[in-house]
């Protein structure tokens, strides 16, 4: 597959290529495909939630010095979400480049939580190929 068109979508070129193609495999495709691939993304996947909840967590601290902390917990809920992370995942084509198992192409039901979790998973590429800053700068 030819990664380098969600590099130019999102303006990120990968120094480890290796990372991006890990973040869209997906564990089905790996049990089927063990000769090609050696990770699949979950642990990516639980990397970049982390380090979207800390940027965000932080930004909203920032932008609401004085406001309580339920107030602000419901805010990040509103933007820390499967949700959210789908809707970005649908705008960035993320379904294109998302390896799967022949078993996890039947169910389109399934689909929303492939691209809300491979874009965890990006994100958790994007921090270990470039660091804190620049993950959070993409976020932003």
């Amino acid at each position: 597959m030819d990664y380098s068109k969600i590099e130019e979508k999102i303006g990120v070129k990968f120094k480890n290529e290796s990372l991006l193609i890990q973040a869209f495999t997906r564990r089905s495709y790996l049990n089927e495909n063990r000769d090609k691939v050696l990770e699949h993304n979950e642990r990516l996947e639980f990397l970049g939630d982390r380090v979207l909840g800390l940027s965000l967590a932080k930004t909203l601290l920032k932008i609401y010095p004085n406001e309580k902390e339920g107030i602000i917990d419901k805010k990040f809920a509103n933007l820390v979400n499967k949700k959210t992370c789908l809707q970005i995942a649908k705008k960035l084509d993320l379904g294109n480049f998302i390896q799967t198992g022949n078993s996890y192409k039947k169910l389109n039901k399934s689909e929303d939580k492939i691209l809300s979790d491979g874009l965890e998973a990006l994100l958790g590429a994007i921090y270990l190929d470039r660091g804190y800053k620049f993950c959070e700068t993409f976020i932003y």
